[in-house]
């Protein structure tokens, strides 16, 4: 029988899971995107990606960070009137912190021992240790692990952790309606637009520049924070049929997203494609989240879908570094076995950290959760 979510259920970011005020329901479908985002990200650090290149799959990781995060801090608030920062800061670093640590300074000391490529400069380790590389890589240059240039994302996300928290309370505490925070968290992302469009056209900036800032991708994030906050498809009605969700939002954001990756026009991908990305991903969630079991969405519910859905952060921590130590030792084979080989050693790597650290911290974490 097809099943859709109802208003009455939620989610927590911290296990992927949904959580109300009074019950933790699971929802698998967000573990199965974190697969399929993770996938199109290896695809294309793999050179094997044809249609969907790696940044989609990165757009769709902060699509959903923002969306899961937002969800949390709004229920929360909605239950207690107010925020502990204190313990959502605490589950953030318990979270992201030990994993990160521990494969950068891995990377780093095999670096130096001369078992992977690329060479170690003590700016670029310390840009990424404290979570800036994005703006370093951009404006400064290499002497990282190689691979461990994926980080970058990882600092979007973590000046995303640090200020809107503090954003969110503020529009919560003048009482701003959700829907008048869905059309400010939308001002933004026009905002961001706007300002890609002024770096693209008037400066003439590289997409570099464009494609890993903070102040150019944000909108990514906020694209997520706005569904969290009015329409969110675990905590609010549904505003239309479910035909018109499955079988005209739901296709026309799908081809959007095709058009959008097939294109290869530098000014289009410097900026209004992150845009329509955003936009396109809502029918996408809102399906996905409310219609679980229907259609190529009961795909997302298999286990091992689900697995590797929990396995994705560590899993997008080792890939590239993997992927170039399986090149520089099996130069001889073709991409495809390479690429197999990098995902088996990605996958029990990132399997052992899950064993190890993050299965473990999850107990930690969950005594710092209010829900």
């Amino acid at each position: 029988m097809e099943k859709s979510l109802t208003s009455s259920s939620g989610t927590n970011p911290e296990a992927s899971s949904g959580v109300n005020a009074h019950s933790r329901i699971y929802i698998p479908s967000l573990d199965g995107i974190r697969t399929v985002a993770f996938v199109i990200v290896f695809l294309s650090h793999a050179g094997l990606a044809k249609v969907f290149p790696g940044s989609f799959g990165v757009t769709v990781f902060f699509f959903l960070s923002g969306y899961l995060i937002t969800t949390l801090l709004r229920q929360e608030y909605d239950r207690y009137e107010t925020i502990d920062f204190k313990l959502f800061y605490l589950r953030r670093i318990l979270r992201i912190w030990p994993s990160f640590y521990l494969v950068l300074g891995i990377g780093a000391v095999l670096t130096v021992l001369e078992l992977l490529p690329g060479k170690i400069i003590l700016s670029a380790f310390l840009a990424q240790f404290l979570h800036y590389t994005n703006y370093y890589g951009i404006f400064i240059g290499e002497g990282i692990t190689a691979g461990s240039w994926v980080y970058w994302s990882l600092a979007v996300e973590e000046h995303f952790y640090l200020l809107f928290p503090l954003f969110y309370v503020a529009l919560r505490k003048l009482r701003v309606s959700s829907r008048r925070q869905m059309l400010i968290f939308w001002g933004l992302c026009l905002a961001v637009l706007l300002w890609r469009c002024v770096l693209v056209y008037g400066f003439g900036v590289p997409e570099l520049r464009i494609f890993c800032a903070t102040d150019t991708r944000l909108d990514s994030i906020l694209f997520g924070c706005a569904l969290a906050v009015n329409g969110n498809p675990m905590l609010d009605k549904q505003d239309y049929s479910n035909k018109l969700w499955k079988y005209f939002l739901l296709p026309i954001g799908i081809i959007v997203i095709i058009f959008t990756c097939v294109s290869r026009s530098p000014e289009f991908r410097g900026t209004i494609r992150y845009t329509i990305q955003g936009i396109a991903l809502y029918p996408i969630f809102v399906t996905a989240i409310r219609f679980p079991t229907w259609g190529l969405f009961a795909a997302l519910n298999f286990k091992w879908m689900r697995f590797l859905g929990i396995l994705s952060y560590s899993l997008y921590l080792v890939h590239y570094t993997v992927l170039f130590g399986v090149w520089k030792y099996f130069p001889q084979l073709h991409k495809v076995p390479q690429a197999g080989i990098a995902l088996l050693i990605s996958f029990g790597l990132a399997y052992l950290i899950y064993l190890f650290i993050e299965f473990p911290l999850r107990q930690v974490r969950k005594k710092f959760s209010r829900a």
